[in-house]
């Protein structure tokens, strides 16, 4: 089932008092390309992930929110679910990969999570079985929810009153929430719209699964784009992806960091890789030409990191 324009309202409704109206602005003029960027990396935890966490905090009875939150996540998600708890007064537990990035796991621990870190095979375990051993909390799952795919939704809805003539949109796919929340809605608002999701060389399986037309793993080396890049794709996530995507456009690193000095150079914006990624993918002109839109889905890197990525 994909996300309806009525749910994404009622999620815009759901999360003003949380999430921000996030500004479009004009992007690098270089290439085939009229860019737009979508920059979320603007929100209170700097990624796009405080809309879906918040419509499903505020769709959740109290009482079960009143047992604490737990979420499976790589940072960002984390980062939501642990800024929404701190302002409900209740716990926040987040499972993450090992290979998480620290600036993003002290980001929870400075709003008052636990950061539990596991091996990649433990966390992907989280996300199936929407629990952890030992943690009696409400899981908030970082894609595969229909109210965090509506709050997700809510971006599009301000894609279209920003930039109402619009010929692409290029949306970074981690578990597909992201890209399917804008999707479905895009499609009830602007059929003729073209929709793509940006993936890494490092690990692309919506690419593959595509192609194959049905889920498939990948290899998965971890990098700096650590918000995306994994080894499967959720056979759900599949299903929408399929019928909402205009396809999947693989980018290099050297690509999504070319991408990031140029956009911190002409924009003075900070992106993590991810976000890197989509503005890559739409300056090679592989989601065709005319006013095209990245989502800028985040911010939340190592500065020392990124400082090194802009310099080489």
């Amino acid at each position: 089932m994909s996300t309806t324009l009525e749910q994404a309202r009622e999620a815009r409704r759901n999360i003003a008092a949380i999430a921000m109206r996030t500004p479009l602005a004009a992007g690098p003029g270089d290439g085939p390309v009229e860019l737009y960027l979508k920059l979320e990396n603007l929100q209170p935890i700097g990624s796009f992930k405080i809309r879906g966490a918040a419509n499903v905090v505020a769709r959740t009875p109290k009482e079960r929110l009143e047992r604490g939150l737990l979420t499976a996540s790589a940072g960002n998600m984390a980062q939501g679910v642990a800024y929404l708890a701190r302002r409900l007064g209740v716990s926040a537990t987040i499972v993450a990969p090992d290979t998480a990035p620290a600036t993003k796991i002290r980001a929870v621990e400075r709003l008052g999570g636990r950061a539990i870190l596991v091996p990649f095979a433990d966390w992907w375990r989280t996300f199936e079985t929407r629990s952890y051993p030992g943690v009696d909390a409400t899981f908030i799952h970082a894609f595969d929810d229909p109210d965090v795919m509506a709050g997700n939704g809510t971006i599009a809805l301000e894609l279209m009153e920003d930039l109402p003539d619009l010929d692409a949109v290029v949306i970074p796919w981690g578990g597909g929430g992201l890209s399917c929340g804008i999707a479905a809605v895009l499609r009830e608002l602007a059929p003729q719209v073209r929709i793509y999701a940006a993936e890494v060389e490092t690990g692309a399986p919506l690419a593959a699964s595509l192609a194959a037309g049905e889920p498939r793993t990948v290899d998965f080396k971890p990098s700096f784009v650590d918000g995306i890049s994994a080894k499967m794709v959720f056979p759900a996530m599949f299903e929408r992806a399929r019928r909402l995507l205009d396809g999947s456009i693989v980018v290099t690193l050297d690509e999504a960091a070319r991408a990031m000095k140029l956009v911190a150079e002409r924009n003075r914006v900070i992106m993590e890789g991810a976000s890197a990624c989509a503005v890559a993918a739409a300056l090679s002109g592989r989601a065709g030409s005319g006013k095209v839109v990245a989502i800028v889905s985040g911010g939340n890197i190592d500065l020392d990191q990124f400082a090194r990525l802009v310099a080489g």
